[in-house]
């Protein structure tokens, strides 16, 4: 089921040390406002919860990941693992996620979404960006509808530009489509998601890299203010 509804606002950051993504960033959410884009790393953001991109087995041994392990401590590898172990049977999919504690002051959750299955997966020619996206974001509303106004900032870096091989443009587009979803619809379920953005994104390999493509809800859902 997806719920149609209004949110609280979420301050957003995108940061990277690739220019290249963060130039795309620039172009792709020209037109969206209460971004923040900037280029950097996500261990300078005070925010209250940052976004890595993992695989499904929650290893932190590569990219974005092993630079978040070194700076929180092995213990957030722990965590994340254990969630995963306890939510997934200990493989965590592509289009979900897990919202652990992280341990510090700022930032207060770390988010673990996969955009591979193994670790230095090349992902360039799927979807896995997107779906992790939209997966990383949809767990802020299920974590808030837990504890309401535990996350109001956020910040991610480049899903899948670096480990994963995608294009900048690419990797801006697809992280544009996961976020519009958070703001119109909440996704009780992860399979519900999945395969909403599968089913409306499946033919994008062939649209020109500059298209993004807003996902519309499925219509037969139950959606409402």
């Amino acid at each position: 089921m997806t719920v149609n509804r209004m949110q609280s606002p979420l301050r957003v950051v995108l940061t990277d040390i690739n220019t290249k993504v963060v130039e795309a960033w620039r172009a792709a959410f020209a037109d969206t406002p209460g971004i923040e884009i900037r280029k950097g790393s996500i261990l300078d953001e005070d925010v209250d919860a940052w976004v890595t991109p993992t695989n499904s087995r929650g290893r932190m041994d590569g990219g974005v990941d092993a630079v978040i392990k070194r700076h929180l401590g092995a213990g957030i590898q722990l965590r994340v693992q254990r969630a995963i172990r306890d939510q997934f049977a200990g493989s965590l999919p592509v289009g979900a996620a897990v919202c652990v504690p992280s341990g510090a002051v700022a930032p207060k959750f770390l988010i673990s979404t996969p955009t591979m299955e193994t670790s230095s997966e090349n992902v360039r020619e799927t979807l896995n960006v997107a779906l992790a996206c939209a997966a990383a974001f949809q767990t802020i509303h299920r974590q808030n509808k837990e504890k309401p106004g535990s996350i109001r900032s956020v910040a991610l870096v480049g899903m899948g530009a670096q480990t994963g091989r995608v294009p900048a443009r690419v990797c801006a587009n697809l992280m544009w489509t996961g976020y519009t979803l958070f703001n119109d619809y909440y996704f009780e379920d992860y399979d519900d998601l999945r395969s909403t953005v599968i089913g409306q994104l499946d033919d994008i390999e062939n649209a020109p890299a500059e298209q993004r493509v807003r996902i519309e809800p499925p219509k037969d859902s139950d959606s409402r203010r």
